[in-house]
């Protein structure tokens, strides 16, 4: 309690909790430190320090399970918070993992990233939030795509958006798009080992009959609007293109602001934890339709399971932190990319990323992204038991924590899998998820005496925290119950302060035979 005392307020917090209602002629001091709180003014700053303090007090750890990037404003704001936490950890999603790249100075990661934050209305993050300079793509817009129809690249705004840029906003939209599929294409090129080459489209578009070939299927394009495309090298940047890129690219790895943000993830984060006998990981584990797990070739060799996301993360690492080894450092930026949306990523769960489809193609069926068959298995106590083993966890103790899948509790999904072995936590915090799922997401609490799922409801306003508690109205759900209460010795921290306590016991031990001397 003591550590985690506010350093302005400790000393009179510390009275006050300590007081004794028995000690009768001690109410007037008491109250006294009150009336001095209000009448200097800093009554507010007193509540904020206890709202804090009760809050460092009730959640001792903090897992993030994923995806605080893409689909809502203000991450930077998010990241702040966490960044000021006492205890936290981050599982990466792929929205966290394209930023990651982004802020590593992957170009595709780059392009992906300012692509959907056009498409959600959300520029302010990388100008205001992050400082990064877009007017080089606004001014090539602007220019290049002047005459162009831009209809396809409609925005998804929130409240919060001025609709004042709404023309210009579409036109970066789709300059972003035809810049982030060239740099996609030359990278899948690059790397004929990720599979992907069902990824290459621009070169597959008929002009004459307006459409594209897609998996030996013709569809008719809405949009065949492309001013920079070249049809015989479909894939090259325009001179004007390939200058904008360097500028963003710039523009990325000097944000002192995003750099801080992603070296905390990367400090603080992993593609994977196992905690206290629980599995936390975003997505999935890349499997067979009968249940083993997919090999992934990742430069040259073929990985599966927990060794996929080993190699994974280590490549990822490198992306970011390699500087004596080019060559390493450009392998980990495109792995950051193709942890994005690769066939064979565990963040990323799905055969494809179908961005072409949805912006160019008519039919709603090409643009279909098919998930691992590990989210038709999660039912399968077999399966999650083989997965329990591959991380050398306790078949009957044990549990999955998953994100990345909103559950969809206005259709009867249930977050809780496979008899309570599994369980699925992510239920739409964002407003864009909110009326696909019904809620505004889950958290799920673990103590002493079991683990609840709590169910919460989307936030009104304010007005409404105040007035209806409306912010603290939610449903929770016991996913398991104790039979005898967990002590601290239970846990990972604890068996850590056991084996500490006994290696200060035999550092004391030596100290009183004479096997060592104490320092001055």
């Amino acid at each position: 309690m003591r550590k985690a005392l506010p350093r302005d307020f400790a000393y009179v917090i510390e009275e006050l909790i300590t007081e004794k209602a028995e000690v009768h002629d001690k109410e007037g001091y008491y109250n006294e430190i009150i009336h001095t709180i209000i009448r200097i003014g800093r009554a507010q700053e007193f509540i904020i320090a206890l709202c804090n303090l009760i809050q460092r007090m009730v959640v001792d750890h903090l897992h993030i399970v994923g995806d605080i990037f893409d689909r809502g404003p203000g991450p930077h704001i998010i990241m702040d918070t966490l960044m000021k936490y006492h205890s936290v950890d981050v599982q990466w999603g792929n929205h966290d993992i394209s930023w990651m790249g982004a802020a590593s100075g992957s170009t595709a990661c780059i392009a992906t990233v300012i692509r959907i934050s056009a498409r959600y209305g959300n520029l302010d993050t990388l100008e205001e939030g992050y400082g990064i300079n877009l007017i080089p793509l606004a001014t090539f817009a602007m220019e290049t795509y002047k005459h162009t129809d831009c209809s396809a690249f409609a925005i998804r705004y929130n409240t919060d958006y001025n609709t004042k840029d709404l023309s210009l906003d579409m036109k970066m939209h789709k300059a972003i798009t035809m810049i982030q599929l060239k740099l996609e294409g030359q990278l899948i090129m690059r790397h004929p080992e990720f599979g992907m080459e069902d990824r290459l489209l621009l070169d597959k578009i008929d002009y004459d009959k307006k459409t594209v070939m897609v998996d030996g299927v013709e569809y008719e394009l809405r949009d065949m609007d492309f001013p920079t495309v070249d049809p015989r090298h479909p894939y090259e940047l325009t001179p004007e293109e390939a200058l904008v890129v360097e500028r963003l690219q710039q523009a990325f790895l000097h944000s002192e602001k995003l750099q801080r943000h992603v070296r905390f993830l990367y400090s603080k984060g992993s593609l994977y934890k196992v905690h206290n006998s629980n599995l936390l990981y975003h997505g999935c584990i890349p499997m067979e339709e009968d249940g083993t797990f997919s090999e992934v070739n990742i430069y040259g060799k073929k990985y599966r399971g927990r060794e996929l996301y080993d190699v994974l993360e280590a490549y990822a690492r490198k992306g970011y932190y390699s500087v004596h080894d080019i060559s390493e450092k450009r392998k980990g930026e495109d792995i950051l990319w193709y942890i994005w949306a690769g066939p064979g990523s565990p963040v990323f769960g799905k055969d494809k990323m179908a961005t072409f489809e949805a912006y160019f193609i008519v039919d709603p069926a090409a643009s279909r992204e098919k998930k691992n068959s590990y989210y038709v298995l999660m039912e399968n106590e077999d399966v999650i038991n083989s997965i329990f083993r591959e991380f050398d966890l306790d078949e009957e103790h044990s549990h999955i924590i998953n994100g990345h899948v909103p559950v969809e509790l206005k259709k009867g999904d249930s977050p809780i899998k496979c008899g309570g072995k599994l369980l699925v936590i992510d239920g739409g915090f964002s407003k864009a998820y909110q009326g696909k799922t019904g809620i505004a997401g889950y958290t799920l609490i673990a103590s002493s005496h079991g683990m609840w799922l709590v169910a919460h409801e989307p936030f009104e306003s304010k007005d409404a925290a105040v007035k209806k508690e409306s912010d603290i109205v939610s449903d929770s759900i016991l996913v398991e119950g104790y039979p005898m209460r967990h002590y601290v010795a239970d846990t990972d921290i604890g068996r850590q302060l056991k084996e500490s306590i006994q290696d200060l016991e035999e550092l004391l031990e030596a100290f009183r035979c004479g096997v060592i001397t104490e320092k001055a």
